[in-house]
């Protein structure tokens, strides 16, 4: 008789919590077509309270003083902490969900583990002699390679300019390769940043500088460790890696995300002229596919390239044997097919400024003349915070893509304390000696300046990358 009344009761609280949850709406909880959707604490609280009024009557005291509601918010928060956990698990499962340790374990699964990220610091930049005669200042741009005893490299992360009046510079650093092995720390002799790099074609006016003085002109002083090289990727870089990586080898996009680790890379674009329909053709949709090729048939004895257009960072070296050239040609090697050999070329790279005239409030600024205001230590901080809000969208462009006008004038106006830009036009810089092409007209020898609201177009293969001046901003008002 006890277990029949036993069986009897159960049904009835079985039968009273299904009517509870379909008339609280409660259904569209758990795993749905939109992902897993944890319960509330307030709709589990409300579920019990209405499932106790079902069981016990009306009447029941469910005030907020009463025991049995006590219990029962403690029972629905328990179960809301069972949700969260739940929801947790099944987001945990999914690579475009997951984060934190999941996602580095889904990372591990498909074979690309998260990678670290470069070490950062500074060092102090001295100019150690006098001029030679016609030479005003060294001029280092942002991605001027120094180097430790020990052979470790790292980069300018800044652009510096020495002169008689301003010998000494402070400027931020960044290691070329990853990891926490790049911590340099300048107590140990071999991890010391105490030279630059002679070979570094950013370096040339410093190496004929020195030449023509005849003694070291340029000095680095390294007194603080670089750090962060131990931290990795942020969840949502690393789940773009993921998302984008190949499931197979032998493709275009595992060649590319292998070329895109190679510390020193910025972006890659893989080219294969033959590998699948060539649009191109004349003759393309006026011919039937089961009787025709697709294109004009290749010679067998002629190899087959594909094309890898790599865009390098400011500090990377291309040439050499540690340059990103062969960096890239290493790390693709056991994934090409076999008999298909990469062309490896440098993508041209061109430079972009710009010229604004800046309105600023609230930010404290010195009375006096324009020139007093901008040769300020607050003028100075506050260019280099613009300038480094545009180079953020510039060196995010893909090959081709146009620096557009109205995304600069967005990235400055979003700086807090300025209140207006004005006169704002793009500069594009002439290429470097080696992209000119000396078949064709000679290229101009200084920034060439688009008027206002004109965007720089670029073409296939090239691709912006920023040239921060900050003399080329004026700081006109504070209020």
């Amino acid at each position: 008789m006890a277990d029949t009344a036993t069986s009897v009761n159960t049904a009835d609280v079985l039968a009273i919590d299904d009517a509870v949850t379909r008339s609280s709406g409660s259904t569209g909880f758990g795993i749905t077509t939109s992902g897993f959707n944890p319960k509330p604490f307030g709709r589990l609280l409300a579920e019990k309270l209405a499932l106790a009024r079902a069981l016990l009557g009306e009447d029941i005291d469910l005030t907020s003083g009463s025991v049995i509601r006590k219990i029962l918010e403690v029972s629905a928060l328990e179960d809301a902490r069972t949700w969260a956990a739940l929801a947790s698990m099944y987001d945990n499962g999914f690579v475009a969900t997951a984060t934190g340790d999941a996602l580095s374990r889904l990372g591990a699964e498909l074979g690309l583990a998260r990678p670290f990220l470069e070490a950062r610091g500074q060092v102090k930049l001295k100019l150690l002699g006098d001029l030679p005669a016609g030479l005003a200042q060294l001029d280092l741009p942002r991605g001027a390679r120094l180097l430790t005893p020990g052979g470790h490299h790292v980069a300018t992360d800044e652009r510096v300019v020495l002169s008689p009046s301003q010998k000494e510079r402070t400027v931020a650093v960044v290691a070329i390769y990853p990891g926490p092995e790049h911590n340099l720390d300048p107590g140990t002799p071999s991890e010391k940043i105490d030279r630059y790099n002679p070979l570094d074609p950013k370096l040339e006016e410093v190496v004929l500088a020195e030449q023509l003085a005849g003694t070291p002109l340029l000095g680095v002083e390294h007194t603080q460790p670089l750090t962060g090289g131990e931290l990795q990727w942020p969840d949502d870089r690393y789940r773009d890696l993921l998302l984008a990586a190949p499931r197979s080898v032998w493709t275009v996009d595992a060649i590319r995300i292998a070329a895109s680790l190679v510390p020193g890379v910025r972006q890659v674009q893989v080219r294969d002229a033959w590998g699948g329909l060539d649009i191109r053709q004349s003759i393309f949709g006026n011919f039937n596919f089961i009787e025709r090729l697709f294109s004009e048939e290749r010679d067998l004895a002629s190899p087959y390239y594909f094309t890898v257009l790599v865009a390098p960072t400011a500090g990377a070296i291309w040439d050499g044997p540690d340059g990103v050239r062969a960096a890239v040609e290493s790390a693709i090697e056991d994934l090409r097919p076999v008999g298909i050999f990469p062309e490896i070329e440098l993508a041209e790279l061109v430079g972009i400024g710009l010229r604004a005239d800046i309105s600023v409030r609230g930010i404290p600024m010195p009375t006096g003349s324009r020139a007093t205001v901008n040769s300020s230590a607050a003028a100075g901080a506050l260019k280099q915070r613009l300038l480094q809000r545009v180079r953020r969208y510039v060196e995010a462009l893909s090959f081709g893509e146009p620096v557009r006008t109205a995304e600069v004038m967005w990235a400055l106006m979003n700086e807090p304390g300025v209140s207006d830009v004005q006169n704002l036009e793009l500069l594009r810089y002439p290429p470097s000696f080696d992209a000119v092409d000396v078949t064709a007209s000679p290229p101009p020898s200084q920034p060439q300046a688009f008027a206002c609201g004109l965007n720089v177009t670029l073409q296939g293969n090239q691709i912006a990358a920023f040239v921060d001046d900050p003399s080329t901003i004026t700081v006109v008002s504070s209020t």
